[in-house]
């Protein structure tokens, strides 16, 4: 089906492969629009709602965006389960949308048997300052901000394969916002930006690096993974969702000798409010990393940008 006549203010639209669609407002304003919703993957539902909500909010981030209003999507079993659960997931998102600046104006709910939740949320930007996954550049270095495990982790949780107290880094991790890491790469010049989420480090890094007509090199052993989450890998505690990933992700990356299976499905986890993957030029990469230190954010250099076939990704061991 032909898509209708585009609207010449749509920077970023459904032909776009980005984290966000980008409408320009004025010469100096543009709106930068998201949504996104999970299922539970932890039992506390104050927790469930402030993950789903940073989650949601990475997406405008990710554009180099601010955000500014979010509304509530909400799927509840309203007959089967007490509405004083739905009530503590509202309000772990509305603290978290308070903690980003930007201000819970409504939202959904509807009646269904498997919980979910989200939000869909609008962003301000400059348009000559959006962030997209095509602006890399040969030899950017690629720098990520939270480690890799969370689909692993929550999954062995579900299988009663870890107690509650191992997954206390995992949550802390994936309720932290991007916004601290967002400012330090709108002020360092990061070209090319993306959030690592559903499709694991190395699906979002080859649509990152296909955007930008360009390969992908990484280094297995400067990549950052969550403790426990190489053993639990090893004994299969892995979701459906990274099993895809790795599936699909076989004709675009090429495995250094001696790089296990459990070891690349790491890499293809499907994660839940991960990290922000930069692409910045090599003489800027120890200025990004500071200006992230200062605001309290880690960064790894995993890899960098290379010439060769769109999309294509060289994993290395060291």
């Amino acid at each position: 089906m032909p898509l209708p006549a585009r609207d010449p203010r749509v920077l970023l639209g459904l032909e776009a492969r980005d984290d966000a669609a980008v409408y320009a407002l004025r010469k100096d304003l543009a709106l930068v629009q998201t949504v996104d919703f999970i299922t539970p993957i932890v039992d506390d539902p104050y927790t469930f709602g402030a993950i789903a909500a940073a989650n949601a909010l990475s997406d405008i981030y990710a554009m180099g965006a601010r955000p500014v209003t979010a509304m509530n999507l909400a799927a509840f079993p309203v007959r089967s389960l007490p509405l004083g659960l739905l009530e503590e997931i509202l309000r772990g998102a509305a603290e978290t949308v308070a903690e980003a600046g930007a201000t819970l104006v409504g939202g959904h709910t509807i009646d269904d048997p498997e919980p979910k939740f989200g939000l869909s949320v609008a962003g301000l930007v400059h348009p000559d300052r959006v962030l997209r996954k095509s602006g890399g550049r040969p030899g950017d270095a690629l720098i990520l901000t939270k480690p890799l495990g969370t689909g692993i982790l929550t999954t062995a949780l579900d299988r009663r394969m870890i107690a509650e107290e191992d997954l206390r880094e995992a949550v802390g991790m994936m309720r932290a916002l991007n916004r601290a890491a967002a400012e330090a790469m709108v002020d360092t010049g990061v070209r090319a930006c993306t959030d690592v989420t559903g499709f694991g480090l190395l699906g979002h890094l080859h649509e990152l690096a296909e955007a930008s007509g360009l390969s992908a090199r990484l280094c297995l052993n400067q990549i950052p993974v969550l403790a426990r989450v190489w053993d639990l890998a090893r004994h299969d505690a892995v979701p459906g969702g990274s099993r895809n990933n790795h599936r699909f992700l076989m004709e675009h990356v090429a495995w250094g000798d001696g790089i296990k299976p459990e070891e690349q499905v790491v890499l293809c986890d499907a994660q839940t409010s991960g990290g922000l993957l930069m692409a910045i030029p090599p003489r800027r990469r120890a200025q990004l990393v500071r200006a992230l230190e200062e605001r309290g954010v880690s960064g790894w250099e995993i890899g960098s940008l290379t010439r060769g076939r769109p999309g294509r990704i060289t994993v290395v061991r060291s």
